[in-house]
């Protein structure tokens, strides 16, 4: 029998059970033992019809809870052929499926937009717990770290010990600079750092940005004007006093030929020497001074780059070709190699070959006294992806504490030197949107590193 109806179900199930527990009072009086049992199984199986059938409902119910506990929201409900008020049910229960998808899908799409933002943005991000644990790592920090995957920050200590304990020291809210120094680069990198609560446990926040170009840019700007205040109040000041010696070396040395020829104005020829030689000093240190300011100026004029794509075996075929000669007569290996061999760079070839050729310069000088005295210039893509040039030399090194000064304008170790060399090639490699490093073992070997 079949009903479309869940009261009317209800109400005939109820009147069979109330039928059934009548006739099985009726058959206690009876004299046959097993008709009370068979009419008594049949009223549990009854029972057992009747619970089985409200039950539905709570399944449902229970079904539609599991749903949202565990964010299951595809399936719908459907509880067919129990009258309108389970449709009314029917209907909220899908009502709110569809609510929670909506939802979940809103998550999901702002979810989807943050990690866009969050593993495409430049900045490197780590979220990691106060043990060290890294609950996420972006594309960005995966590149400056050179790791596929972080699950622990002391996993760093490779790269530098001071970067992990600074990263698991940081305080939140505070900005602090860690120098990595590698083997091809050096990273200037600044740290700040936010914490949170996710789950009760606390998540630190560290964005981490590599300044080393900007710090190089703002130090040679600051030279440059310091340098061109300084060559223009010398240049003032030594240009008249150049001028006047001038002069009057000229007028002294006419006086001297008067009083060759007169008798009446005439001095000691002694006294008129040591004039003219006094006179000859000042404008040959004006001169050397006016000349040595000029010099100086050359790192104010540097020209714009010509950039096109060169080779680096060519830049590194014109070095030999230039520097040849000499290295032959000192007898200096001069090496190179460049992997892969059509590796190119978009650069100045002429700024690029000035800066190579001022490195093997002061390589000759480092050189003096080592036996097998060798330079070697290697061409290659760094584990970063950017084209790289090292200088390399087993010459005399450069002590620790002069490798920071090197780049300074003004400062150098030889005796001759004018100390602008370096500057210069910093600051045609600033020019290319590159940097020029250096890494020294004092006795063994001092590598330049140009990265583009």
């Amino acid at each position: 029998m079949a009903f479309k109806n869940f009261r009317l179900i209800l109400v005939v199930r109820i009147l069979l059970l109330t039928t059934t527990i009548f006739v099985m009072l009726m058959s206690l009086e009876s004299k046959f033992f097993l008709t009370p049992v068979f009419i008594g199984l049949l009223l549990l199986l009854q029972l057992f019809s009747l619970f089985k059938y409200v039950d539905r409902t709570n399944r449902d119910l229970a079904g539609f809870l599991e749903s949202i506990r565990f964010s299951e929201f595809t399936r719908s409900f459907r509880v067919e052929g129990m009258g309108s008020s389970f449709n009314e049910l029917n209907e909220a229960f899908n009502n709110v499926i569809n609510d929670f998808q909506e939802i979940r899908s809103e998550k999901e799409e702002h979810y989807q937009y943050l990690q866009s933002i969050v593993q495409n943005t430049d900045v490197s991000i780590v979220a990691f717990q106060k043990d060290g644990r890294v609950e996420m790592i972006n594309k960005a920090a995966k590149r400056l770290f050179q790791v596929a995957t972080l699950k622990n920050i002391k996993s760093l200590t490779n790269i530098s010990n001071d970067l992990v304990n600074t990263l698991l020291s940081l305080s939140p809210g505070t900005t602090s600079l860690v120098k990595v120094q590698e083997e091809d680069d050096i990273l200037q990198l600044a740290i700040s750092a936010s914490e949170f609560k996710i789950k009760n446990k606390l998540i630190i926040l560290a964005t981490i940005k590599n300044i080393q170009e900007v710090l190089e840019e703002q130090e040679l700007e600051a030279w440059q004007k310091l340098i061109r205040v300084l060559t223009h109040e010398i240049m003032n000041s030594i240009t008249p006093i150049s001028s006047l010696t001038s002069t009057l070396e000229m007028m002294l040395n006419d006086l001297a030929r008067e009083n060759d020829s007169s008798k009446i104005y005439r001095f000691p020829r002694q006294s008129v020497q040591e004039f003219q030689k006094a006179l000859q000093t000042i404008n040959k240190r004006s001169t050397g001074l006016m000349h040595f300011v000029d010099t100086y100026r050359n790192l104010t004029r540097i020209p714009k780059p010509n950039f096109k794509v060169s080779l680096i075996k060519s830049i590194f075929n014109n070095i030999e070709g230039l520097m040849n000669e000499e290295l032959k007569n000192l007898d200096i290996e001069l090496g190179t190699s460049v992997y892969p061999a059509n590796l190119e760079v978009n650069a100045d070839e002429k700024l690029i070959e000035q800066v190579l050729i001022n490195l093997v310069k002061n390589s000759i000088y480092a050189l003096e006294k080592t036996e097998s005295p060798k330079i070697t210039l290697k061409g290659f893509m760094n584990k970063r992806g950017r084209i790289t040039i090292q200088h390399i030399d087993n010459g005399a090194g450069i002590l620790q504490e002069v490798l920071d000064k090197i780049f300074i304008p003004f400062f150098t170790t030889k005796q001759t030197g004018s100390g602008i060399g370096l500057s210069l090639s910093r600051q045609i490699l600033r020019l290319h949107g590159g940097t020029i490093s250096a890494h020294s073992i004092p006795d063994k070997e001092t590598t330049f590193t140009l990265t583009f």
